[in-house]
């Protein structure tokens, strides 16, 4: 049981924290059940969300997220890349710029 004042403070936040993990943990399982290849961009944005909260390990939502387009067998991304789309014509080389030399410093001698 805390004794002192911040101690106590430490407890109800620590309890308040424990409890929005446990809901947003619950949100993330719930996103992740019946995943069709319309709703993947919402379970890939849900984990996201989750390993930003420090609910999950980047790289535990990296594999979440490879596992679950492997198991869908699409991603937003490579629905994209499908498309035909044209490619942007390659910029034209522009001149560079040629330094002017400065002019030599005097120096200056004590006497």
């Amino acid at each position: 049981m805390p004794i002192s004042k911040s101690a106590k403070k430490a407890l109800r936040v620590a309890e308040k924290k424990t409890e929005i993990n446990r809901r947003r943990k619950t949100a993330l399982k719930s996103s992740l059940k019946g995943v069709s290849t319309s709703t993947i961009s919402k379970a890939f944005s849900m984990i996201d969300k989750a390993a930003k909260w420090g609910i999950i390990e980047p790289n535990k939502a990296a594999r979440m997220k490879s596992q679950l387009a492997k198991q869908v067998g699409s991603t937003p991304a490579a629905d994209k890349s499908t498309k035909a789309t044209p490619k942007k014509s390659a910029k034209t080389a522009t001149p560079k710029k040629t330094a002017t030399p400065k002019p030599a410093s005097k120096k200056t001698t004590k006497k």
